[in-house]
């Protein structure tokens, strides 16, 4: 059974701690996006480190492997301990995002294809399962593929073999925790968590789908 990942995008820093702390002990790992990272500075991740949690930088990165690179190292220097791109920039900036978590002993994911609607305009015709086999040649950690499409989860493990697959979409964008738990490493959750009325006790909603309880 998979990891629960907090997509933690709300857009108030002590919000954002305050949740954080809430939801510590019944989530594995906290997922920062744009919102809160503009708002609150990349200084927030050493505040959410204090929850002991591994911290992902959802910053969806893509641009050529210099910049690429350089983005990187400035959010693992910041205490992240792993970072999402986009694999449509090419493998070899893909392979910049991948050396940069390497060099800081952190981890490189790789978005595969996304869980909105609109993520099947582009992210279709054999693209995504190019994007997942280039993520396993570069030596990515793993991919991102969407809660929200069971079946094509399914079909991108077949690509990734035993590389994790974090899967977005649970919740309020509809995807089902129990429809994709036994396909993934890690379920990303974020509205249903972080906009209810006690999100600790929301988060805790999904031990069942947990590989482990927090130690």
């Amino acid at each position: 059974m998979p990891d629960l990942i907090l997509a933690l995008d709300v857009t108030e820093r002590e919000k954002a701690i305050a949740i954080a702390r809430a939801c510590a002990p019944h989530i594995d790992a906290i997922k920062i996006g744009y919102p809160l990272a503009l708002s609150a500075g990349l200084g927030i991740a050493g505040e959410l480190g204090t929850t002991g949690l591994p911290l992902i930088a959802d910053f969806k990165v893509a641009d050529i492997p210099n910049t690429n690179q350089l983005i990187c190292d400035q959010v693992f220097n910041a205490g992240f301990s792993g970072v999402i791109c986009h694999g449509f920039c090419g493998m070899d900036s893909v392979k910049a995002c991948v050396a940069s978590a390497r060099a800081h002993h952190g981890e490189c994911y790789v978005v595969a294809e996304m869980s909105h609607p609109g993520g099947k305009e582009f992210f279709s015709n054999g693209t995504p399962e190019q994007i997942a086999a280039n993520a396993v040649i570069a030596g990515a950690d793993g991919i991102i593929a969407p809660a929200t499409r069971p079946d094509r989860v399914a079909v991108l493990r077949g690509f990734v073999g035993d590389k994790k697959i974090l899967s977005p979409g649970i919740g309020t964008q509809g995807g089902d925790a129990d429809a994709v738990s036994e396909l993934v490493d890690g379920i990303i959750v974020g509205r249903s968590i972080y906009e209810a009325r006690d999100p600790a006790a929301a988060a805790q909603s999904y031990a069942p789908a947990r590989r482990r309880q927090k130690r």
